[in-house]
């Protein structure tokens, strides 16, 4: 007969918890079983382990504390633990991202300092960029600069060769060439060994990027490239005998771009990162110092066209019309494009009527000796002091008033400027030639044309008036009579509605 007997576990049961399918419990670990004549294995030992990785973190927030009150509600800590988690991983994130970049700046600063203390650094960097001048120079500027600095016919480009994430330095680099007025284009080296080696031309110099400098797709490459043209590897090389390129074309110029530290080394991970950092870097030297060696003024434009006074700057404007960089270097053209927007100009408003800032304006004057005239001033009204200190804190110097009935009035930087000490506490409104209002401004359509709005308002300036008997008038008196000088405020108007406002002095500095 069996009996029958209560089964211990050490399993705990919650009463009152919603159910849920049972899982069966894991099984457990396979046991290590070693040869007799090995020993067992002792893993090595990583601090990093004890780090705490980032997707874990906030799994083990979902562990709680839970306690019962005497209602039967429960309570939980999860907050407090999910904080503190959150906290942690921010701070290893930015711990990461602080080290990547202190990294990759140090392997500039390196880069720097090589150059500047390496002979054979900046012998390369000297070669290189004689190469590129030479072969990309126009054929015709070239003739006479080539027995001087070198053989060459010009009229050629840079190719520049790569693969992998060197490929990509290597296209970015042709962009930069290329809109600097530097003829340049990629080539793949696989694809160039499928006919794209019909992109190399007899004028043309090669340029291959490549870290380890024994890349196979270029070592491939390199016996279909002519012998003729001149070539540069850009590697980490420092010196000539350590690079397989350079032992297979011996006349290639070496270019070193070496980092101070292996990438696994400082990332735990051989992703390219500092190398091509550096690359990069590198690379836009070459670019900015050939565009200023090609433009410099009288040396007339290549690639990007250009004159003989072009220089770098005008080159990148006409290569670069578009975008915000184009946009930057384009010159206005239409009135509406220097006009100050009207909604940009702050509104200048009266102090609380308690204000201190009134007698500390008039105690000021008195103690430089100045006389103030305080017939007009008010605890409620805008005086001239207001409208200065808010012309001082103006981005464009310009300043609204609102003036009789509510209308809006403009105070411009020029008589804001010409505003006398002793009017300071006076109304702005009272203060002759501070404040304009609309009916005095002067209306010009939003499109008109800036050189033609110049024009215009210098005939206003010039036409004469009809002498009423009251003698000859003073070419000033003239202008301020006909209603238009320097400091007239011109209203650009835009579908009915003022948009901008100019001063007629500043229009006409845009074309003289």
């Amino acid at each position: 007969m069996v009996e029958h007997h209560p089964v211990h576990n050490s399993e705990v049961y919650l009463l009152g918890l919603p159910q849920r399918p049972s899982v069966p419990p894991p099984s457990p670990p396979s046991p290590l079983t070693p040869s007799a004549a090995e020993p067992i294995p002792i893993q090595e030992l990583c601090l990093d382990d004890a780090a705490i990785d980032p997707s874990t973190a906030l799994d083990s927030t979902t562990t709680t504390t839970i306690t019962t009150t005497t209602d039967g509600s429960s309570s939980s800590s999860s907050h407090d633990s999910s904080s503190s988690s959150r906290s942690l991983v921010a701070k290893q994130r930015l711990s990461t991202a602080i080290h990547v970049l202190n990294t990759e700046a140090t392997a500039l600063r390196d880069l720097v300092r090589l150059y500047e203390t390496d002979r054979v650094a900046a012998a390369g960097f000297d070669a290189a960029i004689q190469t590129i001048i030479t072969a990309t120079r126009p054929a015709r500027q070239n003739r006479d600069w080539g027995r001087d600095r070198g053989s060459g016919s010009g009229g050629g480009k840079l190719v520049l060769v790569g693969v992998g994430k060197s490929g990509h330095i290597a296209r970015k680099l042709v962009a930069t060439f290329n809109s600097l007025g530097v003829r340049a284009a990629f080539l793949h080296p696989t694809e160039a060994l499928h006919g794209d080696l019909g992109q190399l031309g007899p004028r043309d110099a090669v340029l291959f990027v490549t870290f380890s400098g024994r890349t196979p797709e270029l070592l491939a490459l390199l016996p279909h490239v002519d012998a003729g043209l001149a070539t540069v590897v850009l590697t980490a090389h420092r010196a000539p005998e350590d690079c397989e390129l350079v032992r297979r074309r011996p006349g290639m110029v070496l270019l070193p771009a070496p980092i101070h530290e292996p990438e696994t080394v400082s990332f735990g991970v051989s992703a390219p990162t500092t190398s091509t950092t550096v690359a990069l870097a590198l690379g836009d030297a070459l670019a900015v110092a050939a565009a200023q060696e090609l433009h410099h003024r009288g040396a007339g434009g290549a690639g990007g066209g250009g004159g003989g006074g072009s220089n770098v700057s005008a080159v990148f404007a006409q290569n670069h019309p578009g975008g915000a960089i184009g946009a930057a270097f384009r010159k206005p053209q239409e009135i509406r494009e220097i006009a100050v927007p009207l909604r940009n100009i702050p509104l200048c408003l009266p102090p609380a009527p308690a204000s201190p800032l009134r007698p500390s304006r008039i105690q000021a004057a008195h103690r430089n000796g100045d006389s103030i005239d305080t017939s007009s001033s008010g605890n409620t009204t805008t005086t001239g002091a207001d409208v200065l200190k808010a012309g001082f804190d103006s981005e464009s110097g310009w300043v609204r008033v609102i003036g009789a009935n509510n209308e809006e009035e403009l105070a411009s930087p020029s008589r804001i400027r010409g505003l006398e000490v002793t009017k300071l506490a006076c109304d702005a409104r009272a203060i002759p030639d501070l404040v304009v209002g609309r009916a005095e401004w002067i209306t010009i359509r939003a499109e008109t044309r800036i050189a033609q709005a110049a024009e215009w308002i210098r005939d206003m300036r010039m036409t004469p008036l009809r002498d009423d008997g009251g003698g000859g008038r003073g070419e000033e008196e003239e202008a301020e009579m006909a209603g238009c000088n320097e400091r007239s405020i011109l209203a650009v108007v835009e579908a009915g509605e003022v948009v901008g406002v100019l001063e007629a002095g500043k229009l006409l500095e845009w074309v003289d």
